[in-house]
């Protein structure tokens, strides 16, 4: 099978290399130049873990190629995949424009049939929206092509996104015909006879599915840290709260971690966009509208806690921050509970000192000089007054408390993910805040 994935981000970039992984001929297309040629020459803009070597390996093996011409692939490969960035507008909705100028280029130049699957994560009905900007640019020409649009919304989370590809929990497609059925049926064979389900549906449904299981894990996630913020207040153990309800087999534990809020690019663009959504349909989604705000207000839980501790003046104060990407084993620092913190301590006047394994660079691309980059997670709390952990990176879980508490001016902890051991940071002389516990 010959295919080319349109797009050279996470999903985009992840999906070329994985579906080389199970044998299929791939043309990565991008539209900027240094980009391929820098991935033509092994230079990966992307850090993934498991990405790097698979990637290229495939392109030195010649399963998988990189160009900026999608024009040449239309009538030689036999689906074109779309993951194209959606990024999401100061309103919440989602900008199509990648995807509509895809379908343009598609349009003006297709002469046989062809199939093109949507893998970017996009509003509910733009399989439709598709299909008639396809059918206008079909109808200037006087062409009568048949085609088919499949909805293959990506579950691929940031960080484990390799393995999540290569070892799904569910596939899931939209088809609207036997052909764009026996398309997909073939593309994920290697998976399938392995038993990785292969769920198929119509395109509307397939893009639900997409937000629906994005809401409920941010639901999960906003639910835990509104019971940690009562059980704070009340003087209940949010460990134990969540034990205590995650063995009810109907619940589980899954997503009942509390913390400081989810950030990346995937929940808060979905959960927004779903809301907008149900608002052009004319319905109020209540409870994602409440799961939007507690997610909101959590992302400030650990500057208030900082506010708290110092009683409202943290003017001048030199702050630590352990963490940067919204999550580990990524870069990504889009709407990342650490750029909430910063922004918050530079407007009240703080010095702030950030170190987080792999985003630095993103960070300074939004920062610039406003914050101070330590070489290491020693080297960012010397002489600070507090030390705030935003992100639970595997280096962070077990540090030199003796190192850290001699570098510090004062010894503050705020941990933003309940990472530490209480008895620990007693044993040094530290002040410990947690989220959900006294």
């Amino acid at each position: 099978m010959n295919i080319a994935v349109v797009g050279t981000g996470t999903v985009g970039l992840v999906s070329a290399t994985c579906f080389a992984e199970l044998g299929v001929k791939v043309t990565c297309v991008g539209s900027d130049p240094k980009v391929i040629e820098n991935l033509n020459n092994g230079i990966i803009h992307v850090y993934e873990p498991g990405l790097e070597e698979k990637l290229n390996r495939n392109h030195r093996d010649g399963n998988l190629k990189f160009t900026t011409d999608v024009k040449s692939l239309i009538d030689v490969v036999d689906l074109i995949v779309c993951a194209a960035p959606t990024p999401a507008t100061p309103d919440g909705n989602i900008e199509l424009k990648k995807v509509a100028e895809l379908a343009r280029i598609i349009g003006q130049s297709v002469t046989k049939y062809f199939a093109v699957a949507i893998a970017s994560t996009v509003p509910i009905g733009t399989a439709r929206q598709l299909k008639a900007a396809l059918n206008i640019e079909l109808e200037k020409r006087g062409a009568n092509i048949h085609y088919d649009i499949i909805t293959l919304p990506s579950f691929m989370r940031e960080g484990t996104a390799v393995r999540d590809f290569l070892k799904p929990d569910r596939i899931v497609a939209g088809v609207g015909s036997d052909k764009a059925e026996e398309l997909v049926r073939q593309l994920y064979q290697p998976l399938t006879d392995k038993g990785f389900p292969l769920i198929l549906t119509d395109q509307t449904s397939a893009e639900m599915i997409k937000y629906a299981s994005n809401a409920m894990l941010a639901n999960r996630i906003s639910f835990m840290n509104d019971i940690a913020n009562l059980s704070e207040l009340v003087g209940a153990d949010i460990d134990m709260v969540r034990k205590g309800i995650g063995a009810d087999p109907r619940i589980g534990d899954s997503y009942l971690y509390s913390g400081c809020g989810y950030g990346g690019s995937s929940l808060p663009k979905d959960v927004k966009a779903l809301i907008r959504t149900a608002e052009k349909a004319g319905y109020s989604m209540k409870v994602i509208k409440a799961v939007d705000e507690v997610n909101d207000s959590q992302q400030k839980v650990v500057y208030k806690k900082l506010l708290k501790h110092y009683n409202g003046n943290v003017k001048g104060k030199n702050v630590a921050i352990w963490g940067l990407a919204f999550k580990p084993e990524t870069t990504d620092i889009r709407r990342s509970t650490a750029l909430v913190t910063i922004e918050l301590l530079l407007a009240a006047g703080c010095e702030v000192s950030v170190y987080d394994p792999v985003a630095i660079d993103e960070a300074k691309k939004l920062f610039g000089d406003k914050v101070t980059y330590a070489n290491d997670m020693y080297d960012a709390v010397l002489d600070a007054d507090a030390l705030l952990l935003v992100t639970e990176w595997k280096q962070f879980s077990q540090p030199s408390w003796g190192v850290v508490a001699r570098s510090m001016r004062t010894k503050v902890v705020i941990d933003g993910r309940n990472l530490y051991n209480v008895a620990d940071m007693k044993k040094y002389g530290f002040e410990y805040h947690r989220i959900g516990k006294n």
